[in-house]
């Protein structure tokens, strides 16, 4: 058992169902909370449980340059490092190693770069990203791929989709080999606190496996963006995503990239956007057929006091809220909006204290993922009849 993916109900193009994977089931469509460095910043494991999280990110890049992926092999996977018993995805390294720009030289075989805390240098191959993201104990990993830049000419985004397609196949053949190395069931040399006397990693039966999905790329031009999706269909992934997007082109583009590619992802498959977006858009993503999104913004905007309510954005730096007693949003009841107020949530902005980045976060991954919730419960219909 690696992946099972069961279609409940639709409503247009907009899909419920349910991606059961090795460590947890998924209710689709699902936004995934980002968790670069084995942490979704500010916030523990347990309060994202509380939260509803179902699975989460971690990043390929980051997490071989430091801890270092044969280190969390030896603690037993990402799972039991970070104490995480929900799902996980893993990308592939593939974004973060274009987003380096001058510290990286690309070839057929992989991808040279500069390690952007220390200068030193490293490769990743497909196959070593796979033995990276076997090692991690991921849930769901991603095939290396080139992200291409924005914009990029046709000449240029057909040159990248090619190596790409070619990285691909490489890829799923090397996962495919090694995938039964994942590190659930091995008893780590030095067990957590939450293990009881070296107990294994998971409990998982011996046929538990990863699974490896696909990404299209393309760039921008839709002939491309379809024949990548008709080639990977054709190396037969348990799922497919969408990546290249977010790079900075205008959302309307994005909106149409997404929308030209999804006829030609199998719809008994998982379909999954990468890198998107506000709430608003993942909501209209999701009407159009997409299961799984993730994005750092619900996080990284919390940091900066940029807040999502059911009354739109707010910046609770403003002079505004200082002496405002109402919560955040007045229609959430987010651990944060029934305790704290908008001037308090002010003040700790104000002084730099670090739990206004905890409480900020708190609240704007709950909107996120209570906006995901009422799309699944209105979808929550049986399918009609054949």
């Amino acid at each position: 058992m690696s992946l099972d993916f069961q279609l409940h109900s639709t409503s247009g193009n907009a899909r419920r169902a349910t991606m059961t994977l090795p460590h947890t089931a998924v209710e689709t469509p699902v936004f995934m909370p980002v968790g670069t460095v084995a942490s979704v910043k500010a916030v523990p494991q347990h309060l994202l449980e509380e939260l509803g999280a179902q699975i989460i990110l971690g990043n390929t890049y980051h997490l071989y340059l430091r801890p270092g992926h044969e280190l969390i092999r030896r603690m037993g996977g990402l799972h039991r490092f970070m104490s995480w018993h929900r799902a996980i995805l893993t990308d592939s390294g593939g974004f973060q190693v274009f987003s380096l720009n001058e510290l990286r030289k690309v070839t057929e075989d992989g991808v040279e770069f500069r390690s952007h805390l220390d200068g030193g240098k490293h490769f990743f191959s497909p196959e070593h990203s796979m033995d990276v993201q076997i090692a991690l104990g991921s849930d769901i990993a991603m095939a290396f791929d080139e992200c291409t830049e924005y914009p990029a000419d046709y000449a240029r985004a057909r040159k990248s989709l090619d190596l790409t397609l070619r990285w691909a196949e490489r890829s799923k053949t090397h996962f495919d080999a090694h995938k039964h190395e994942r590190p659930w069931n091995q008893v780590p040399s030095h067990p957590s606190p939450a293990a009881q006397d070296g107990a294994p990693a998971s409990n998982m039966p011996p046929e538990a496996m990863p699974s490896l999905f696909g990404i299209v790329q393309g760039g921008m031009y839709k002939d491309l963006r379809r024949e990548a999706a008709e080639r990977l269909v054709e190396m037969d992934f348990p799922g497919y995503a969408i990546g290249g997007l977010s790079v900075g082109e205008p959302r309307e583009l994005t909106r149409e990239v997404i929308a030209e590619t999804l006829p030609y992802l199998p719809k008994d498959k998982p379909r999954y956007v990468m890198g998107v977006g506000y709430p608003d858009e993942i909501v209209e993503y999701a009407k159009m057929g997409v299961d799984m999104m993730d994005c750092v913004l619900p996080t990284r905007a919390a940091r900066h006091g940029l807040i999502f309510t059911s009354e739109g954005r707010l910046n609770i730096k403003n002079r505004r809220f200082a002496e405002d007693h109402g919560p955040l949003d007045p229609e959430c009841g987010c651990m944060v909006c029934q305790r704290y107020s908008r001037a308090y949530l002010r003040h700790l902005m104000a002084s730099q204290e670090p739990l206004a980045a905890v409480l900020n976060t708190l609240h704007n991954l709950a909107f996120y993922l209570n906006t995901m919730q009422r799309l699944r419960d209105r979808l929550d219909t049986p399918l009609p009849p054949e």
